[in-house]
């Protein structure tokens, strides 16, 4: 062979090549990521790459830097102006010349993955659907009466190989004045989808533009998240996040609806309320990130469908009772402008695909992240929320649902409840013979018994806990045998510790005494039995129409399921019994979802197929669900077995009691977990 091997690091990916080829166009022909603007004129900058010398045994290769061009007028004309790290060079101007293994660097300058707040460091292959390219245009002639934009899109055509191009409006009247401004060279933003047969000229800039933005969201019902990302890097430029100012308007999204059906400009009060808190949100990045609300060129948003419907100024009323409709359920794109976002005048806006009435578009987002279409094992998918979102599949066959778990875990109907913010409890743990509890809030790494946890917590005091505290409260209650499988509080017990007292005909449990004292009364453990089983039943379903008793990983998702121990979850009986190791947050995932269809546009086709593929389960339809719901309330489950948390977790012995709290039944001698985990150890 005469072709020489070339690899490129560190994705792997190698071909043969013929001497003089430019280490570029290699790369583009396997695929492999290189960022160019300049369209290989040796004035970005953006093409560095690495040679790497030696022999790899590994892929039976040597490499030198003999076996690359040396530096060529083009690149050392660059080299005049700009400087590049050692050992860089410009991968548009450099040639093959003998066996090559390259990397690409993915450092800050060219390819960085920079982790800003809760955006997650991973890696996203770049395939945007707005695209940056520098072009050098004929100049006017008599003897070619050719318009200059026409000569803008001639030019497209010849140097990055566009077919069908238009141009958007409002460059029509600024085109002329840029090209004379850059000289005859120019950097146009040309926005391409695949399902168009048309590509469009979004934005046009002067000479050389090395840098351009997209804005990634998900608008939740309780918080709105953004990052700013740089769709020639893909690094996360700047974040922020906020509250929802619909809030106001409603605790949950059920409230938000009624609030429509009662208000005639309940509607448009709130679209204008979320989008100008984005507005808000798109100033903040840009102004962190050091650059102008016009360098942002596309944006993706993901939300619930009602929060999709608000944001997108439709009516949500139909969401509010069977058949649950949605308006519209496809991938929605729209121009900036048409949502008066005051981006770029040319931006683009893209939302995912919502799956169901009440399985929006950052379930979507959600599964295109943790991808369970794309594997063998049984994936659960767990957003939990006032509204849980519930996704379960492999790539054989993906299902999902949706289940009513009411604002319980947020902390509302709760009596010392409340949100997520410094004093809230967020961690709790019990003696199981003192029954005295010990625990942290937000804002503190210190233990309350812990020396100094007082003068720690003294800004705010401990004000009350939150929905991640309210999970491990109930949970190592239960673990300690202060309340029965059946979540009643045992009175008997006030004998033995002056932490459980009476209340009217129950007990409650104190927790803080503080001022005035926290307390876990039966009411709150009744409104977390309830909405564990709503989650639990709806899991079930699903696990049901998989024809599977079990599950092979649980990923929790969203904000809250982030704070979520996933062992304290499986005791209450929130999901099902899984090795614990298979169990883990994956924070905002939808947010990651967005990122992966803004950097790009096959994940965008991706996710439009694999909601068209699953299979959408209404729970309220179901007539299983009561029944799964019912032996749900019990802790961990009435009927389920968990012998893989038994194997971890030492599980209380077994005991009824009345509903006042009295003994109803004398207690087993051991648990039917226990018993199967021992009979699987064996």
């Amino acid at each position: 062979m005469t072709d020489h091997l070339v690899l490129f690091m560190p994705s792997g990916k190698r071909g043969r090549f013929e001497k003089g080829t430019a280490v570029l166009d290699a790369a583009r022909k396997l695929g492999v990521y290189v960022e160019s603007v300049c369209g290989g004129r040796a004035t970005c900058g953006r093409c560095q790459i690495e040679v790497q010398e030696g022999h790899f045994a590994k892929h039976k290769i040597s490499s030198s830097k003999e076996s690359i061009s040396g530096v060529g007028p083009n690149e050392a004309r660059y080299l005049e102006k700009r400087s590049l790290p050692a050992g860089r060079r410009l991968s548009c101007a450099a040639t093959i010349e003998g066996d090559l293994v390259v990397d690409v660097p993915q450092d800050a300058v060219v390819n960085a993955q920079v982790v800003r707040k809760d955006a997650d460091d991973r890696l996203i292959e770049r395939r945007p659907a707005v695209r940056l390219c520098y072009v050098e245009v004929e100049e006017p002639d008599m003897h070619k009466p050719l318009g200059d934009l026409d000569r803008v899109k001639t030019a497209l055509r010849k140097d990055w190989g566009y077919g069908r191009l238009e141009a958007d409006y409002h460059l029509l009247p600024q085109a002329q004045k840029t090209l004379r401004e850059g000289q005859w060279a120019v950097t146009a933003a040309v926005h391409e989808d695949e399902e168009a047969e048309t590509a469009h000229i979004i934005a046009l800039w002067p000479g050389l533009k090395n840098e351009a933005y997209g804005i990634a969201c998900d608008i939740g019902s309780t918080t709105i998240a953004m990052h700013l990302v740089s769709l020639l890097s893909g690094r996360v430029a700047a974040s922020a996040g906020t509250s929802n100012p619909q809030i106001r308007f409603g605790e949950d999204l059920m409230s938000r609806v009624s609030y429509v059906m009662m208000n005639p400009e309940g509607r448009d009060a709130m679209t204008k309320a979320v989008r100008l808190e984005i507005s808000k949100l798109v100033q903040q990045v840009v102004d962190e990130a050091g650059c102008t609300r016009e360098d942002v060129l596309d944006a993706v948003f993901v939300a619930n469908p009602i929060m999709h419907h608000l944001f997108l100024g439709i009516d949500p009323t139909e969401l509010g009772g069977a058949p649950f409709a949605l308006a519209v359920s496809g991938a929605v794109k729209l121009r900036a402008d048409d949502l008066r976002l005051k981006l770029n005048p040319g931006a683009r806006t893209y939302l995912l695909p919502c799956i169901a009435g009440h399985v929006g578009a950052d379930a979507a987002a959600v599964t295109l992240s943790e991808g369970p279409h794309r594997q063998d094992e049984m994936m659960l998918i767990v957003d939990v929320g006032t509204n849980a979102e519930i996704v379960l599949g492999n790539r054989s066959r993906v299902v999902a649902a949706s289940s009513p778990t009411g604002p319980a875990f947020e902390g509302a109907e709760i009596s010392a409840g409340q949100r997520a913010a410094p004093g809230a409890i967020e961690r709790v743990r019990i003696d199981r013979e003192t029954l005295e509890p010990r625990y942290r809030v937000i804002g503190s790494d210190r233990w309350s018994n812990e020396p100094g946890f007082m003068e720690a917590v003294g800004p705010t005091g401990v004000t009350g806990i939150c929905g991640s505290g309210i999970i491990e409260v109930i949970a190592e209650m239960y673990l300690s045998g202060i309340i029965s499988e059946d979540g009643v509080i045992d009175g008997a017990l006030a004998a033995k510790s002056h932490r459980i007292v009476g209340d009217g005909r129950t007990f409650s449990y104190v927790l803080a005494e503080t001022e005035p004292r926290l307390t876990i009364t039966q009411n709150d453990v009744r409104a977390i039995q309830l909405a564990k089983s709503a989650l639990y039943a709806g899991t079930k379903l699903l696990m049901e129409k998989q024809g599977v008793v079990a599950v092979d990983s649980i990923r929790f998702a969203g904000a809250f399921g982030s704070f979520i121990d996933p062992t304290y979850a499986m005791v209450l009986g929130l999901i099902p019994d899984c090795e614990l190791e298979k169990v883990s947050a994956v924070g905002n995932a939808a947010g990651t979802g967005a990122r992966m269809a803004l950097l790009n546009r096959d994940h965008r086709r991706e996710i439009e197929e694999t909601v068209r593929r699953i299979e959408k389960i209404e729970t309220a339809l179901e007539p299983k669900f009561q029944e799964h719901f019912v032996y749900a309330m019990a802790l961990p489950n009435k009927v389920d077995p968990f012998p893989k948390l038994a194997a971890q977790v030492q599980l209380p012995p077994r005991k009824v009691l009345g509903g006042d709290g009295s003994d109803a039944a004398r207690p087993r001698r051991r648990s039917r977990e226990e018993r199967e985990a021992r009979r699987q150890r064996g």
